[in-house]
């Protein structure tokens, strides 16, 4: 890990990066905590060193890949998962139950061989050096046959510790840098604390990305619930980079988007398209990019954003696109409409002009939605995002 720090910072590095021309840079270049090494677990002593090889971050969760080295030699691969529990403590909460001390995580590990595939459940411990539960899976536990553990790391050691082994991941942590996806899940503890009673899966309170799901083109008939896959957990993807060709990617169909029954602008006929180009592989709190074409005459209804924020970005043709009155005071002097939102009736909206280059930005609580009313199709591209 050290080494890895000392690459990224080395003379050339620091006087680029601090240069004034430079400074707007430092939101991409910012070298984050994940090269801190003080407080993964092993570092209790001195003889324990790590060499992060990969981390990866989504909503509550760090993932961590890499070596542990004891004594300068090299010791083991690791894999090391962080979860902050914020949706889980909203989850327990609805069951009277608190989250405490320890959670579980059931993890699916995807390396390149598919024989290697293996899942299992284990252990996190709270810890209050980054407030949040942790566990490191290492490929092995024992020692070198010519040294030893320090006794500083061995409490720490073994099943259900915040150090442990899990045998079926071995083959996958053997060739540590083919480990390619993670899926992961976490449930509260299997027992009540302090009253002590079992909780058994069907009546835990799970984080499993709740109703999280994604997208594939798997049949064109629009709105068809085969194009939509649930996945009911988070992925973890350790790629580094992509390059894709978005007009290779089929579009999935959807009739009458957004609108309900009561709706004047549904029609059979009323069918938009929307290419899903990164979904499940973005980090942070990202859930999607994609494009969607809207044909000539056709609509996206209106709709309401709660706890997600999305960016519109018009790239092709011309439309009229809606902001509910007060979202923007800027849009003021735009004509002002009666519109049906989805699930929440008739509300005041500015009807907005766009063309390639206009953007619309609805925050959580804005409403918008767009139509084509020309001759040609209606393009833009658009991600969504949790708000926290």
């Amino acid at each position: 890990m050290d080494q890895l720090f000392n690459d990224i910072h080395d003379g050339k590095f620091d006087e680029r990066f601090s240069s004034p021309w430079n400074e707007i840079f430092k939101v991409v270049f910012f070298p984050d905590r994940i090269y801190h090494a003080s407080y993964l677990n092993a570092t209790r002593s001195s003889r324990y060193r790590y060499n992060v090889q990969e981390v990866r971050s989504y909503l509550d969760i760090n993932v961590m890949k890499g070596e542990v080295y004891l004594d300068g030699n090299f010791l083991s691969n690791f894999l090391r998962i962080e979860y902050y529990s914020n949706r889980l403590v909203e989850q327990a909460r609805e069951k009277k139950r608190f989250v405490k001390n320890d959670v579980i995580a059931w993890v699916k590990v995807l390396p390149t061989d598919d024989a290697n595939i293996a899942e299992s459940r284990v252990k996190l411990h709270y810890c209050p050096w980054i407030n949040a539960y942790q566990v490191e899976i290492w490929q092995t536990l024992e020692p070198p046959a010519t040294n030893y553990h320090d006794f500083k790391i061995l409490d720490q050691m073994g099943r259900g510790g915040s150090i442990t082994r899990i045998k079926a991941f071995n083959p996958a942590l053997q060739e540590i840098k083919e480990l390619k996806q993670l899926l992961l899940a976490f449930r509260e503890n299997d027992r009540s604390f302090p009253a002590g009673y079992q909780i058994n899966d069907d009546q835990a309170a799970w984080d499993n990305a709740y109703l999280r799901s994604h997208q594939e083109p798997r049949t064109q008939e629009p709105s068809s619930s085969q194009n939509t896959i649930a996945d009911q957990n988070y992925l973890i993807n350790f790629q580094r980079g992509w390059y894709l060709d978005a007009q290779k990617i089929q579009p999935v169909r959807y009739r009458n988007a957004m609108m309900d029954d009561s709706n004047p602008d549904r029609k059979d006929d009323n069918i938009i398209e929307m290419r899903w180009i990164v979904q499940r592989e973005l980090g942070g709190s990202n859930i999607f990019f994609h494009e969607v074409t809207i044909p000539p005459g056709k609509v996206e209804g209106t709709h309401q954003h709660i706890g997600t924020e999305e960016l519109y970005y018009i790239v092709q043709g011309e439309g009229i696109a809606y902001l509910r009155v007060g979202d923007d005071p800027a849009t003021e002097q735009f004509p002002t409409v009666q519109r049906n939102v989805m699930g929440l009736g008739y509300k005041d909206f500015k009807e907005l002009p766009v063309k390639p280059g206009s953007v619309i930005f609805t925050k959580s609580g804005g409403m918008h939605g767009i139509r084509n009313p020309g001759t040609e199709p209606l393009k833009f591209v658009a991600f969504l995002y949790h708000t926290n």
